[in-house]
């Protein structure tokens, strides 16, 4: 008689809970490595593809556009130096003048027949003393007449030398080429000691004034080229004259001047304008916005290939952006950036670099 082995529900479920239990503690041990796994390659040993461009350095000219208000380079406010009547305006209001010009006469009066008179006296002081000289070498003058004599002379050399001063008070003439921006005065009108005549102001040249923020202020030194756009769309050419050495407490910003060529004597002075700033030059890499990406630290930077092939991250520093193109440093003057398939592979993952400039040129 054949006896049946006959198992319960309950045996069957702990058998089955046991040999569970033994694949988990075991497992498979041939699946565990010693090292962690390199990044994840495809099935079949096939390597990722990325295309690549190779980027150089370039000469990059970063820009600083400020705001400013242009001003004539100089002006002065033309005033009497000598008390009298007005006898002369040779130059009319709005007048181009040169250095020298004559812009205001005022009556003389006697003063050139006083002049006339200093100067016959002059002589004749001159030549008292001359003859007293040839005295003194045969001992018929003395020491004190000599001396008496050298002071007369002194003193009518002192009234000769202010009274053509005085003279000259009298004719006002330009103290730089410019522009007679003002005459207050008229023909026989009397005017007195400093009274204002008008304003001369200088338009072959003119200055900006700006403010830069202190962040770019470091960059900015004498001589920097500019470019000085008006409102009506015209430029004109210049350079930084001034840039101030400490910032405005409540602004923290910088004063800067910009000396500026007005060839054209352009009435622009106390209008505003736009103050393209040519910085210094260094090497840069333009490229796409597009491949700027961030890490998982948060800095910015560009993914690219080594000369191994491997993928690598490389910080850099944004210099200036647009819609369609980035200045960054921080590159070396070579490098292959990935342009396609960057989002799909890790840090030193080896890759196939499709170069497509390569391809292009095929």
């Amino acid at each position: 008689m054949r006896s049946k082995l006959s198992l319960s529900p309950a045996m069957i479920a702990l058998l089955l809970g046991v040999a569970l239990l033994v694949w988990l503690v075991l497992g498979d041990m041939q699946g565990f490595r010693d090292q962690p796994p390199e990044a994840d390659e495809p099935h079949g040993g096939a390597l990722p593809s990325v295309e690549v461009r190779l980027s150089r350095a370039q000469r990059y000219t970063p820009h600083l556009v400020l705001q400013g208000q242009l001003e004539p380079r100089r002006s002065v406010v033309l005033r009497a130096h000598h008390a009298g009547s007005v006898v002369a305006l040779p130059q009319p209001l709005g007048a181009r003048v040169e250095a020298g010009d004559l812009l205001l006469e005022i009556d003389a009066k006697d003063l050139p027949a006083q002049l006339a008179r200093a100067e016959a006296e002059l002589a004749l002081r001159q030549a008292e003393l001359n003859g007293a000289q040839r005295l003194r070498e045969r001992n018929l003058v003395s020491d004190n007449e000599i001396l008496r004599l050298e002071s007369e002379l002194a003193a009518t050399r002192a009234e000769l030398a202010s009274l053509r001063e005085t003279l000259a008070d009298t004719r006002l003439k330009a103290p730089f080429d410019g522009m007679l921006d003002q005459l207050d005065v008229e023909l026989g009108e009397f005017v007195q000691v400093g009274d204002e005549i008008g304003m001369l102001v200088e338009t072959d040249r003119l200055t900006a004034s700006a403010w830069a923020p202190q962040r770019r202020a470091p960059a900015l030194t004498e001589g920097l080229p500019v470019t000085v756009t008006l409102l009506d769309g015209r430029e004109l050419q210049g350079e930084v004259s001034f840039v101030s050495s400490s910032a405005n407490t409540d602004t923290r910003s910088y004063a800067l001047e910009v000396d500026i060529a007005n060839p054209e004597h352009l009435r622009i002075a106390g209008a505003s304008a736009t103050l393209e700033i040519a910085l210094p030059a260094s090497q840069a890499h333009r490229l796409s916005p597009a491949r700027l990406v961030l890490n998982d630290q948060g800095q910015l930077g560009v993914k690219h290939v080594d000369d191994d092939n491997r993928v690598r991250f490389s910080p850099v520093t944004l210099l200036s952006a647009d819609a369609t193109h980035a200045w960054v440093s921080g590159l070396p003057d070579r490098v292959r950036l990935i342009t396609l398939g960057g989002g799909f592979v890790k840090l030193n993952q080896q890759v196939a670099a499709v170069n497509i400039d390569d391809r292009e040129a095929g």
